[in-house]
């Protein structure tokens, strides 16, 4: 028979390989993401603000998942063809997209025949941040808040317009919502991009906008534009000076500009979940933070279930507003 000493170093010998086993072995529920590269599909052009979020984000992503993490842009149609991929892609995890409020709510709507269903084809997986929108004035024009701008308009209905980075965007719904809110009849003017719209209102021939920060903060800063209010449900963090638009006299207003992360439907919940939690994870480290607050965008991380119910108030929220404003806003 075998001494108790030689049993005693056999169980020690069959512990420690089935504690290396379990070490090894991949995590519960087939969430282990280690075989092969992911596609972070980016739907816009590289170089603007959705690019510079996704390359952030993507080599911290692929330190805690321990796969590469490869930006893919697929620009085009205001951001679907790109979420057309992901929602065609195997649901394994291996494809995410960014997605926004426009791509995955106001422009598929006011799309005849859209590329995909984001509520059936997209799985929310993570809410990741805010570029908050802010309206502005050219300080020719007599108003200093949004109550004296409610006041100037409503005696001289008509006579005022604002400008936006264009039709169907953010910016332009934050402007009909204000007017819907306010019974105000602001006129939209759309431009090209944010660039063309503040240089309009700088120059005079254009007195208000719906812009995002980066877009006025410099000029803000030297008095060539003045800052009415944040359009968000939050002051902005660049910006804690600002009221929101809610907070002076339009209680309940809220039009964010916003990313997260989706995959394709039928993805299973781990997967989900592990992406969604290694998501928010590196939305909540202080380098992450400061580097989005230098492109004007804010940190605001939140899981998948989260996600997915702020996905629902939005799609109800701007469903209200095309159903009310319809070819208005195309």
């Amino acid at each position: 028979m075998k001494s108790s000493t030689q049993i005693i170093r056999f169980l020690l010998m069959v512990l420690v390989m089935t504690v290396d086993a379990f070490a090894q072995s991949p995590p519960a529920g087939g969430a282990d993401l280690q075989s092969r590269p992911i596609r972070f599909i980016t739907p816009f052009p590289a170089g603007g603000s959705t690019d510079v979020l996704a390359r952030m984000i993507a080599p911290e992503l692929s330190k805690r998942l321990g796969t590469p993490v490869v930006v893919d842009n697929r620009p085009g149609a205001s951001g679907m063809i790109g979420l057309d991929v992901v929602a065609k892609a195997a649901p394994d995890g291996y494809t995410l997209g960014l997605v926004s409020a426009g791509n995955s709510v106001i422009t598929v709507m006011l799309t005849s025949a859209p590329l995909y269903d984001p509520v059936k084809d997209l799985a929310p997986v993570a809410f990741l941040a805010d570029s908050p929108v802010v309206l502005v004035a050219t300080p020719s024009l007599p108003v200093k808040d949004v109550r004296s701008l409610i006041a100037l308009e409503r005696a001289n209905p008509g006579s005022l317009f604002f400008a936006t980075s264009g039709n169907g965007t953010t910016q332009h719904l934050a402007g009909e919502l204000f007017n819907v809110k306010a019974g105000t009849k602001l006129g939209h003017v759309p431009y090209k991009g944010g660039a063309p719209a503040i240089t309009d209102i700088l120059g005079g021939q254009i007195p208000l906008g719906f812009l995002d920060i980066p877009s006025v903060a410099q000029y803000a800063k030297v008095g060539r534009v003045r800052l009415l209010g944040v359009a968000g449900s939050v002051r902005a963090e660049g910006l804690p000076d600002v009221p929101t638009i809610a907070e002076s006299g339009l209680p309940g207003y809220d039009a964010s500009a916003w990313f997260g992360v989706v995959a394709p439907a039928k993805t299973p919940p781990a997967i989900i979940q592990r992406l969604s939690t290694e998501l928010v994870n590196v939305m909540k480290m202080p380098n992450i933070r400061s580097q989005l607050l230098q492109q004007g965008l804010e940190a605001r991380p939140a899981g998948a279930e989260a996600f997915a119910t702020y996905l629902d108030s939005e799609r109800a929220k701007w469903g209200e507003l095309v159903r009310l404003l319809g070819p208005k806003l195309k």
